[in-house]
């Protein structure tokens, strides 16, 4: 881990509605409603909750969630309070860690939820989170939100071995300088070629990308009941999910979403 004097510093801004969290600069790293604390306010974190319509909403409970990043905590809550999932959380800078707990409604650790200060690309390849984890959430950005920091295919082969069968993994891919056909590549090296899912990119430009450890493709009036419960149970937009969200074709270098 570097220095903690190497770290960027939290910055946190409000407006009536919502407070946020800033990394040395105006790009927003987190948010929280402020009269609801464990509503997912921005549109992409929503969209990393997709793995959902690939379990049965029953077994959800019965889940691990790891989230390898803890922005502004809105995933760590929610999959933590909300879904009732025992709940790991990575993330390297302690500053963004002490603003959560003062800031953004974190509860300190206990049984059913683990916030480990720590590298995540280092965490994740250990042998203890092999086959451990259902729904793996990666959203690791430096403070200039530049590029993913961790997004080569060695990082994605430990991503994909710590998940569970069934386990899928949701992750953000949002940069000035990034390049998503060449991230979805990495991805595909790690996954395979028919385990990609993608959302269309939201108007702030976040493309969240689905990976499954077992690839499959549920009929589509599944995915629709699915969809249902999620919006029913849990409050999030999954039906407009399914107008947006696509398997992805990964083939000599083209990348193109099936219809």
């Amino acid at each position: 881990m570097p220095p903690a004097t190497a770290l960027p510093e939290v910055q946190i801004s409000e407006d009536r509605d919502s407070r946020y969290l800033h990394l040395d600069s105006p790009w927003v790293q987190g948010a929280m409603r402020l009269k609801d604390p464990l509503l997912l306010d921005l549109e992409y974190i929503q969209r990393m909750m997709a793995w959902l319509l690939f379990v049965e909403p029953a077994t959800v409970a019965d889940r691990h969630a790891m989230q390898l990043g803890l922005g502004a905590a809105s995933l760590t809550k929610f999959t933590s309070k909300k879904l009732g999932m025992l709940t790991t959380c990575v993330e390297l800078n302690p500053a963004v860690y002490r603003a959560c707990r003062q800031w953004f409604r974190l509860p300190d650790n206990h049984a059913q939820l683990n916030v480990l200060l720590g590298d995540a690309g280092v965490e994740i390849a250990k042998p203890e989170w092999r086959n451990a984890i259902d729904a793996l959430q990666v959203d690791l950005y430096d403070h200039e939100a530049a590029a993913p920091v961790l997004d080569d295919a060695d990082f994605y082969r430990a991503c994909r071995d710590a998940l569970t069968p069934e386990g899928c993994m949701t992750v953000n891919l949002f940069g000035r300088n990034s390049s998503f056909a060449r991230s979805v590549e990495q991805i595909a090296q790690a996954f395979g070629e028919e385990a990609l899912w993608a959302f269309k990119p939201t108007r702030e430009g976040n493309t969240v990308v689905l990976a499954q450890r077992t690839p499959s493709r549920p009929p589509r009036p599944l995915l629709e009941a699915r969809a249902d419960v999620i919006q029913q149970r849990w409050g999030l937009p999954a039906g407009k999910w399914l107008r947006v969200f696509k398997p992805l074709c990964v083939e000599l270098g083209t990348i193109e979403k099936q219809p």
